[in-house]
């Protein structure tokens, strides 16, 4: 075997190492994302859970800050691992730039009520802060629910891609 074929061989498995090292990387960060996805849930259906009590507001403002603290976990985690690839135009595989452009509109939406409803009950330490708070989580609800339908066709179509790599070495 001459050295041009032995060096060629290196630079092949070099790129599969990398390639496999990206797959293991955006599959940790799907599955990171769906942890934090479902802590934003369970949190949500406890503090909803407390309007039909008698919960004291202290009660409700730590469980609010919590709950605002996941949500904003959960919102940038997407934005930052998943989304901005796509958003600065770095995503090459065509079958997921066109699921990001028809599913994208939808998850920038949410992240605004997301963000608005941070922003709304972030320093909220009194209960006349939360007069409102129900009926902004019932909004954050129906967001969550069309966030995770348009979310979860761009992680299936990246899933996969994950799933057959040979096509893009």
């Amino acid at each position: 075997m001459s050295e041009s074929q032995i060096d060629k061989i290196a630079q092949i498995a070099e790129k599969i190492s990398a390639e496999d090292n990206r797959r293991t990387r955006q599959t940790h960060t799907i599955n990171s994302l769906l942890n934090e996805r479902q802590k934003v849930l369970v949190s949500m259906c406890t503090l909803a859970e407390l309007e039909a009590s008698e919960t004291a507001s202290e009660t409700v403002i730590d469980d609010l800050r919590s709950f605002n603290q996941q949500l904003v976990d959960y919102t940038a985690l997407g934005h930052f691992e998943i989304y901005e690839r796509i958003i600065d135009g770095k995503e090459r595989r065509g079958n997921i730039k066109r699921v990001a452009d028809r599913v994208y509109p939808t998850i920038s939406e949410t992240t605004r009520v997301f963000v608005d409803f941070n922003d709304k009950y972030d320093g909220a330490d009194e209960p006349e802060s939360l007069i409102d708070l129900y009926q902004d989580l019932s909004k954050i609800g129906e967001a969550m629910a069309e966030r995770i339908e348009s979310e979860d066709m761009l992680l299936r179509e990246i899933s996969d891609q994950l799933e057959s790599p040979s096509k893009f070495l």
